[in-house]
């Protein structure tokens, strides 16, 4: 059985979400962390793939971030249709 922490769309959530953190709200884990009011270690361990999220926590990220879930569900489901 395939890890599930690894398998592929998971790891397109991630990169989505590093993606949109990074080249569109050009924050640090840090600024992303402090926005949150969490550790940077949380950002460090979903992006990584130590940690799952939620959809709660996926919806928190995405407002600070600046993006609708509407946009995000938009652009994960096209990530994972072309990997």
């Amino acid at each position: 059985m395939a890890n599930k922490l690894w398998d592929g769309d998971r790891e397109q959530l991630r990169k989505l979400l590093k993606t949109l953190r990074k080249d569109e709200a050009n924050l640090k884990q840090t600024e992303l962390a402090k926005a949150l009011g969490r550790h940077q270690s949380y950002i460090s361990k979903y992006e990584n793939g130590e940690r799952n999220l939620d959809y709660v926590e996926i919806t928190e990220i995405c407002r600070a971030l600046g993006t609708s879930m509407q946009r995000f569900n938009r652009l994960y489901e096209k990530s994972i249709r072309i990997k």
